[in-house]
């Protein structure tokens, strides 16, 4: 999850932001997800050991310190991070914010950046309620051992793309695209050329029968 998140610095369009953890492994998940958001390496995309770049231009930079500061001034905790790396260039450290509210601006704005948001919850019903509360329905991640959880998602998570138990989305084969404020309808996808479409019908075994 961490490498979903802070790939490319967070500038990708189904990067995760609110990242919704059951609260009964809340403290172990934070505790491994800041453990390995410090390991990143912020640098120069040519310089070895580098594992995350820098942010698209100098208007991001004050614009999530502007967040951020808005979520502090709130209640919520800089788990890690939180602030513009020192020196040249564009550069800004995987944040990691906690103790977060609905209200706070953070979890409305999309951030577009190398900060990921932890927020708990107790059921599923709270998780989807919370999902599909803001405006925006372009992608969704989930993880579960449980069949009946995932379907239960599939069904009532707002999002054009749901992937669950696998943090890749953007695939040739399936339609790309989000829904409310992210997009109407999806891109075609690259391998719909090759596909025949064909219509086809299957009746109860008793109708075959007496129409055979």
């Amino acid at each position: 999850m961490a490498t979903a998140k802070f790939r490319n610095a967070g500038q990708v369009c189904v990067s995760p932001t609110r990242i919704l953890v059951q609260r009964k492994v809340l403290q172990a998940f934070t505790e491994k997800f800041v453990g390995l958001t410090r390991e990143i390496k912020v640098g120069n995309g040519l310089e070895s050991g580098t594992t995350m770049g820098p942010v698209a231009n100098d208007r991001r930079i004050p614009a999530l310190v502007d967040l951020i500061e808005d979520a502090v001034s709130a209640g919520a905790t800089v788990s890690a991070g939180g602030k513009a790396v020192e020196g040249q260039g564009y550069f800004f450290e995987p944040t990691v914010l906690s103790g977060l509210t609905p209200a706070m601006r953070i979890m409305n704005e999309e951030p577009f950046g190398p900060v990921a948001l932890l927020v708990p919850f107790d059921t599923v019903e709270e998780a989807i309620a919370e999902s599909n509360r803001v405006p925006f329905g372009l992608a969704s991640y989930a993880f579960t051992t449980s069949m009946k959880t995932a379907q239960a998602l599939s069904t009532y998570i707002e999002a054009g793309m749901l992937s669950i138990n696998h943090q890749g989305i953007g695939l040739p084969e399936v339609p790309f695209g989000g829904i409310k404020d992210s997009g109407y309808g999806s891109d075609v996808q690259a391998s719909r050329p090759f596909f025949v479409t064909a219509s086809g019908r299957i009746s109860p075994w008793p109708e075959c029968r007496s129409a055979s």
